[in-house]
């Protein structure tokens, strides 16, 4: 087995919030967010999807950077069977928040980890309820631009945690990375993580 500090990471996502998670848990890591097709496949399901696309963004980077742990992940909100992505501009946003107001929805969070060769992979899923919101609470919110480059159009971490009522489940899942699943497949592919050392 290997330390996870002995290795180079690289985290294959721009998303400053799993930047954070994986500096909360001393992990010094580099990002090189991996272009990958996003599109949902006619026919997909929602989980599957989330994890395809995980270990899409590992596997891209696995192919330049074989020496190092790579970490994938994605991140998506589900209602009604309907995937919501990121938010294409305010509208859609305000249209995201809408049908998430005073409901619950599920998050599904997929986490991919490739080391020498192996790519492992699972996907977390979360429930979230929403306590009821008026339009001009709507739309004060999109106006803050933090629903714009997330999931669902909400950050459970910033402002929006003033909107969510309640979590069923891992809440670093919520955030874009599950952290205890995170460990757990890299000790699959033979990494430790030794608590920050």
């Amino acid at each position: 087995m290997k330390r996870v500090s002995e290795l180079p990471v690289v985290l294959a996502s721009a998303s400053p919030r799993r930047r954070d998670l994986l500096d909360l848990i001393g992990i010094p890591h580099t990002v090189k967010p991996a272009d990958v097709d996003e599109s949902l496949k006619v026919g997909e399901l929602p989980e599957a999807y989330a994890e395809r696309l995980a270990r899409a963004k590992a596997e891209k980077l696995a192919a330049e950077d074989g020496d190092a742990l790579i970490i994938g992940a994605d991140t998506i909100v589900v209602i009604d069977d309907l995937v919501l992505g990121k938010p294409t501009d305010m509208g859609d946003a305000e249209r995201m928040l809408a049908m998430l107001s005073g409901r619950s929805h599920t998050v599904m969070t997929a986490v991919a980890v490739n080391y020498s060769g192996k790519t492992v992979s699972t996907v977390e899923q979360v429930d979230v309820t929403f306590r009821p919101l008026r339009e001009e609470e709507i739309r004060s919110y999109v106006e803050t631009g933090e629903p714009m480059d997330k999931a669902g159009a909400y950050g459970i971490q910033g402002f929006g945690a003033t909107i969510v009522r309640r979590i069923d489940g891992d809440y670093f899942a919520v955030m874009g990375l599950s952290l205890v699943r995170l460990v757990a497949l890299m000790e699959e592919v033979g990494v430790t993580y030794d608590f920050g050392r």
